[in-house]
């Protein structure tokens, strides 16, 4: 079972698209047995199973099948895996989802050898550790590693200015002014973006669709800003937390103060020659 627990630690998130909803889900599945998370951003379930489990649970659910486990294994690996790593790819099984008290059934309908094939994933509320682990923690090192990223980039985009500065002073000269670019502004940058642009971008937007809710007036409508209203819009268009980002300027004053060990020098004006190109 440990094999299983890394195996599935190792798996990355992806969409699995229903009839009715969009879950996030990641599944590892060997000849032992398999393990299974899915999210609705709301509630994180689990599942994680032996042969044993398997070979009950496969003869209860297709008496007229005749297969060892490791074929059931082999055959719900074959239909999770393509679906898992894209979400357009056509399944050749119905999947559908039910509630029922604090669990999650994942149903599945399928063929196998020519004939009906069934399977209900049996999904209990993950403990806390276990969303710590494959959720939580998972997403707070991307997110300092694409914090890092940013000051890396920062830091380049400063040693570009002064390296055109240089070629400034020695009287180098654009040939089109449409490419001339003001100098970034490093400071600004940084707050801007690690303080409004990441956060801001995912909290503006829940309010606003609470707020959107709300105002139509309907209590059934306003049900719907709870947070699993929400996290569902989320996961349907995960696309508009990007389009919703606010823009960030590259032209912003530089904040007030001389200290700081990322202040840009400035630009001295030189007088303009005549265009020979950008660098000749």
């Amino acid at each position: 079972m440990e094999e299983l627990e890394q195996g599935l630690l190792m798996q990355p998130w992806a969409w699995l698209q229903l009839a009715e909803s969009s879950l996030l889900a990641k599944a590892y599945i060997t000849k032992q047995g398999y393990a299974l998370l899915v999210s609705d951003l709301q509630q994180v379930w689990h599942e994680q199973v032996d042969t044993s489990v398997v070979s009950q649970r496969g003869k209860e659910l297709n008496k007229r099948l005749t297969a060892p486990p490791a074929a059931f294994l082999c055959h719900l690996d074959n239909l999770l895996r393509p679906l898992l790593k894209d979400a357009a790819h056509p399944s050749e099984a119905t999947f559908s989802s039910d509630h029922v008290a604090e669990a999650l059934i994942l149903r599945v309908r399928s063929e196998l050898s020519g004939l009906p094939f069934y399977w209900n994933f049996h999904c209990i509320p993950a403990s806390p550790s276990l969303v710590s682990q494959h959720l939580i923690r998972p997403l707070m090192g991307m997110s300092l590693t694409l914090q890092c990223q940013v000051r890396e980039l920062a830091a380049l985009l400063r040693m570009k200015d002064l390296e055109i500065q240089d070629y400034q002073e020695s009287g180098a000269t654009l040939s089109r002014d449409r490419l001339k670019t003001e100098p970034f502004e490093e400071n600004s940058f940084l707050e801007q973006f690690m303080v409004e642009s990441l956060y801001m971008a995912v909290t503006k937007q829940e309010v606003q669709v609470g707020q959107k809710h709300q105002g139509t007036g309907d209590p059934q409508t306003s049900s719907s800003a709870s947070p699993q209203g929400t996290d569902s819009q989320f996961l349907n268009q995960p696309e508009q937390l990007i389009s919703s980002a606010p823009a960030l300027s590259v032209s912003e004053k530089e904040p007030t103060g001389t200290s700081g060990p990322m202040q840009r020098p400035q630009l001295s004006k030189v007088k303009r020659k005549k265009p020979r190109g950008l660098f000749s």
